[in-house]
């Protein structure tokens, strides 16, 4: 089947013309090949540019920043700066200049005057570039870029501070474009040839692949390819699930792994030999003849019951082999009974139907009949807790996730006859972007599984179901409580680890680990203690923001 999809999906998209193609297989695959390995490294090419120029503009940006700290840190420019004396401060900063190979080093007071230069005579006025303000009036340390009297470049600007923490001065330590230019260039050429280099390899790699696929497929060309092709056409036509294919002599072509598995041989095994003697009892030797189809036939193969599609492969008008398809005839009844089991779900809500179209009939009767107080009396009781509680998720809990989970498991209690209450002074609004949604469904939605759970347990008292939430304050803070009978306060730890349970069954114990583990992820906690309704209180407690984790009351 897999020939088949990569012929489908690969051949009917070329969009070159026929007469563009090369005519052999081998070098029709050669070319495609290359141009998809040309558009892919240059690609490539393109993104480690814009990765390379980024990551090299970043470095010499920091490098800018990192002296520009330093010298602003130096006594001699805070000396200088407070005696209003350039010399030394010139001197200085042509030293770090030549030393770390900005372009300039320019030390000015807290109006922006300068106090040294590359070029001397521009001591003395005032810097340009209008990037000081922030450094001047702000005190923040910063990267910019902006044309200065030496032309554009990328600066590094620190404030100089005084003893008292004034800001007296600025130090701006910048590399030209040019010189960030002149460094990407150089980088990328020594990419650029290692680029060269993989497209070569790649090339080469290209060329073995298509030889070696060539050889694959035992030399055949588009036109062999294509009887192979409608071979596979015929099977996915008939498949169900184990695949058994001869030739017109007889003998087997294919054998997938499910029919194997049904005949009770190696798959490798069949292939090439005569169908009888893998399959005494076949009938694909008849149809081979006439080549007429037979489809959802029964039969015996060994001790397993099947059910066997038989389609001819035709080519030129002239049955050249047969496809047959074996299905397990007890999966077929298997799905037959789920039909069923859906047949009755559909009556299930055929039943349903029918107790809320008796509804209906009463109100339409109470209407007929005058009793509209009545009528109202029948609607308010049926849609009162339910209009209720849509009501109140409406206006507190916006959040569509979060009001979902919490109507499902109303619903869920409901159907039980649990009384799901919700307080009507909860509130959840205030949910931060950083908090996942996905993970608080999952703490909530296993806590009520496990209160209504609980509370179904209670044969002698109410069944009831308590939520209540609130967003005020630096948490988001969620209450369940249960009327069922609680757990024992040496087992409230252990009820937190995978797979311990107090319940009988399988797949149990993994509610309460899997709410551990959500939040421990999102940095809250999770109280237990008795419920004044005779159960357990659940309190979970998560921080909106990861700096105020541990502020939960």
């Amino acid at each position: 089947m897999i020939p088949e999809i990569i012929m489908k999906s690969s051949f009917p998209t070329i969009s070159l013309p026929n007469f563009l193609l090369p005519r052999t297989l081998h070098r029709r695959m050669l070319l495609l090949m290359s141009l998809l390995l040309g558009v892919l490294v240059s690609i490539t090419w393109l993104l480690v540019s814009v990765l390379v120029t980024s990551i090299l503009e970043e470095y010499i940006g920091r490098n800018a920043l990192n002296v520009s700290k330093a010298v602003s840190l130096t006594a001699e420019v805070q000396q200088g700066l407070l005696n209003q004396e350039s010399t030394e401060i010139q001197a200085y900063a042509e030293a770090v200049r030549k030393s770390t190979g900005a372009r300039f080093v320019v030390v000015g007071d807290h109006e922006g005057k300068r106090y040294s230069h590359p070029v001397p005579e521009r001591i003395g006025k005032f810097m340009v570039g209008g990037d000081n303000a922030r450094a001047l009036e702000g005190g923040e340390a910063y990267i910019s870029k902006a044309v200065g009297t030496l032309g554009p470049s990328m600066r590094g600007k620190v404030p100089v501070f005084g003893d008292s923490g004034k800001v007296i001065g600025v130090v701006s330590v910048g590399y030209l474009q040019e010189t960030v230019q002149e460094v990407t260039e150089g980088y990328l050429q020594r990419i650029l040839l290692w680029v060269c280099g993989l497209f070569l390899l790649g090339g080469l790699g290209t060329w073995l692949i298509a030889r070696d696929v060539k050889l694959s497929i035992f030399g055949l060309e588009p036109a062999e390819i294509a009887r192979l092709f409608r071979e596979r056409n015929a099977i996915l036509d008939s498949i169900r699930e184990g695949v058994v294919a001869i030739n017109d002599e007889g003998r087997v072509t294919v054998l997938d792994h499910e029919a194997a598995k049904i005949l009770g041989i190696p798959p490798e095994s069949g292939i090439g030999t005569p169908i009888e003697t893998i399959l005494p009892q076949t009938r694909m030797l008849e149809v081979l003849k006439s080549g007429e189809e037979q489809f959802d036939q029964e039969m015996m193969i060994g001790d397993i019951e099947v059910v066997v599609n038989r389609v001819p492969i035709w080519q030129n008008e002239r049955v050249t082999g047969v496809v047959s398809s074996f299905r397990r005839k007890q999966e077929i009844d298997r799905l037959a009974q789920e039909l069923t089991q859906i047949q009755e779900y559909s009556e299930a809500l055929r039943a349903q139907t029918h107790e809320y179209s008796n509804k209906l009939h009463t109100l339409a009767g109470l209407i007929q009949l005058g009793s509209h107080r009545e009528a109202l009396d029948l609607i308010g009781r049926e849609t009162s807790g339910y209009q209720e509680l849509l009501g109140t998720l409406a206006k507190t809990v916006p959040e569509p996730l979060l009001s979902a989970i919490i109507l499902g498991k109303y619903n869920r209690a409901q159907e039980l006859r649990i009384n799901f209450q919700l307080d009507t002074e909860s509130r959840m609004i205030d949910i931060p972007e950083n908090i996942s949604r996905e993970k608080i469904v999952t703490i909530l939605g296993n806590l009520l599984e496990n209160a209504i759970e609980a509370a179904q347990e209670n044969t002698s008292g109410k069944r009831l179901v308590q939520l209540s939430m609130t967003d005020f304050g630096n948490d988001l803070i969620f209450e369940v409580e249960d009327s069922g009978s609680g757990i024992e306060d040496e087992l409230v730890d252990m009820s937190m680890k995978h797979g311990f349970t107090t319940k009988s069954g399988t797949g149990r114990g993994i509610g309460l680990s899997l709410v551990h583990e959500n939040l421990e992820y999102l940095g809250g906690h999770l109280t237990v203690v008795r419920s004044s309704i005779g159960g357990m209180r659940f309190t979970i407690y998560i921080p909106k923001y990861p700096n105020s984790a541990g502020d939960a009351v």
